[in-house]
């Protein structure tokens, strides 16, 4: 990130933290934060009971799901899923839109479907210009990836980029102008990609957030892929809409977001004699994949995180450099000690391991009080009794070894 980004970006987390600091206040959020800190807690001390309570329910409300170990299981399935039910021959005429989703980052799968000749579409609308943006398109933030780029800097996005339109630097008309090209290319595709902020497991029910309205468009195509991380269970649907609401606070600065999706089963009606008939105006198949990828080795705690990005706008080290603190789009401490275990080791060290300065003011501002910087220390430690070390630590202990001083 260059210093103009970095001056956007800490604009943009002054902007949301001022939001948020008023809500804060409100002694039914304090309420929220406690009870939500409890379900998280509850559910990933239960994961594996909610996992298969919640592949029941799923299944028993006509919605498919599967097991994926790693990122390769969850791609091939993915795929097999777009062949087996998109209307189109050749998988280049295929174009498979998607919502801001920070699980689909984490298995690559645009990437992986651009080199299978299929047609990828974000469609929220950071996620829309940092997919046109040429270079580093790392997200800065989770719920606004596109928070370090000024108005001027996106219009010139918009302006050299396949869309072939000219916008000025006005926010509203480069609204505007991605809004019709993602429309555009929005119905032409029959296969739509979502992440899940939460899966109620008694219910058998996906939930998913947003405010652009554009998970409403995704989520009535003729396939709904949903790609949920284990940890993202929890035990009911109302426990899943008090993180939605907490989640709001902390990420937005308000108290709820415009849209809630509560998905439980493909689209169906009953209004003639009340006959049940599928496929009437939403989705005709609704497939859940569960992705571990390292998630049952991690801490307990290191899978609390409700997704609401509060701990990067006020790190120290991560206003002063950005996405380098951090692993790919999991930004910050929590996604260097996610690392550890999503990736391995040597990832964990190479994202940042020993950039943390352990100041705790990201377990302070966290919804869930997760404690990252505690993490990071037993990381460390795990680290160092592994042999892995950073080449200038590695240097200044062989030193000590060898000559009784580090120099």
């Amino acid at each position: 990130m260059n210093n103009q980004e970095l001056e956007t970006m800490r604009k943009s987390f002054k902007t949301a933290n001022t939001q948020t600091n008023k809500l804060l206040k409100n002694p039914k959020v304090q309420e929220l934060k406690g009870k939500v800190q409890d379900i998280r807690n509850y559910s990933i001390e239960n994961n594996k009971e909610l996992f298969k309570l919640a592949e029941k329910n799923l299944n028993n409300n006509d919605i498919q799901t599967f097991f994926a170990s790693t990122v390769e299981e969850a791609q091939n399935k993915i795929l097999e899923l777009i062949k087996e039910n998109s209307d189109y021959d050749n998988l280049e005429d295929v174009i498979v839109c998607k919502s801001k989703s920070n699980t689909l980052r984490e298995i690559n799968i645009e990437e992986y479907l651009n080199k299978e000749g299929i047609n990828f579409l974000a469609t929220d609308l950071g996620d829309r210009i940092l997919q046109l943006k040429e270079g580093n398109n790392t997200p800065i933030h989770p719920t606004c990836p596109a928070a370090h780029l000024n108005v001027n800097e996106i219009a010139n996005v918009v302006n050299n980029s396949e869309m072939n339109v000219h916008v000025n630097a006005d926010a509203h008309e480069i609204m505007q102008a991605v809004r019709a090209d993602v429309l555009e290319k929005l119905n032409k595709s029959d296969v739509g990609i979502s992440g899940a902020n939460s899966i109620a497991a008694e219910d058998g029910s996906i939930v998913l957030i947003h405010n652009e309205g554009n998970i409403n468009l995704i989520i009535s195509k003729k396939l709904h892929i949903v790609v949920a991380g284990i940890d993202k269970i929890v035990p009911t649907v109302e426990d899943a809409v008090g993180i939605a609401k907490l989640e709001t606070v902390y990420a937005t600065g308000k108290t709820i977001t415009s849209y809630m999706n509560v998905i439980s089963g493909p689209s169906k009606t009953a209004d003639i004699e009340k006959l049940i008939f599928k496929k009437m105006y939403g989705a005709e198949k609704v497939v859940v994949i569960f992705l571990d990828n390292g998630r049952s080795t991690a801490f307990n705690e290191c899978l609390w995180c409700i997704g609401c990005g509060n701990c990067v706008t006020v790190c120290p080290v991560y206003n002063i450099i950005g996405s380098e603190f951090g692993y790919e789009n999991y930004v910050g401490g929590r996604g260097v000690a996610f690392s550890d275990f999503i990736a391995d080791e040597e990832t964990s060290l190479e994202s940042g391991l020993f950039k943390c300065t352990l100041c705790g003011r990201c377990t302070e501002n966290c919804p869930v009080s997760l404690p990252t910087n505690d993490i990071i220390e037993e990381l460390r430690a795990n680290n160092n009794n592994a042999g892995i070390f950073l080449k200038p630590h590695s240097l200044i202990k062989n030193n000590i070894k060898d000559h009784d001083s580090p120099y």
